[in-house]
């Protein structure tokens, strides 16, 4: 996918967000007592112009779990969704003042994130995984071209179990070893 279409489905208001969606609501099994079975609470939502496919059904409020649905498919945006990058513009530009990176560097030029609920968290884990990509998955070069030292930019990494292993996967695509 262009990264336009990325960039512009994550600006968009969960209202505009839902109209690009097919709503499937489905009665969910497991605990919940004993209403669950008897209440279509559970959502999944198929992002028709990405092809991606989010559920929620935690919870026994339908519009609870659309909510949690949603925050998981903008999520599902920066973590499936790569933009493509050249390596030389990588090399001559570099990303260090890149609009996802700048907000979340502090003083000493480190990324400092205490945790994936930071919301400039999910737009700086898909630039970090587009730059690994354009890569071919090394982490030096990408930590060079985002103007982090390898030990910051795997620290990033690391923040969200689902972007430590979609780094993983991109990096046994290109026939290197996992992280660890």
């Amino acid at each position: 996918m262009p990264t336009a279409d990325r960039d512009a489905w994550t600006a968009l208001t969960e209202p505009q967000l839902l109209a690009q969606c097919d709503v499937d609501t489905y009665r969910a099994s497991g605990p919940g007592g004993q209403k669950r079975n008897k209440t279509s609470s559970a959502v999944r939502l198929r992002h028709k112009p990405s092809g991606l496919i989010v559920i929620a059904e935690e919870s026994r409020s339908q519009h609870e779990n659309k909510a949690k649905a949603l925050v998981r498919l903008r999520r599902e945006f920066f973590l499936k969704l790569r933009r493509d990058l050249a390596v030389e513009m990588l090399v001559e530009n570099g990303l260090v003042e890149h609009a996802d990176l700048a907000p979340a560097r502090g003083k000493d030029g480190r990324v400092h994130l205490a945790s994936a609920k930071d919301p400039r968290f999910w737009p700086l884990a898909g630039l970090a995984l587009d730059v690994l990509v354009a890569c071919q998955g090394r982490v030096a070069e990408a930590a060079a071209a985002l103007g982090l030292s390898t030990g910051n930019l795997i620290d990033l990494l690391q923040t969200d179990d689902k972007v430590w292993q979609q780094a993983n996967v991109y990096r046994a695509q290109f026939g290197h070893g996992l992280l660890r």
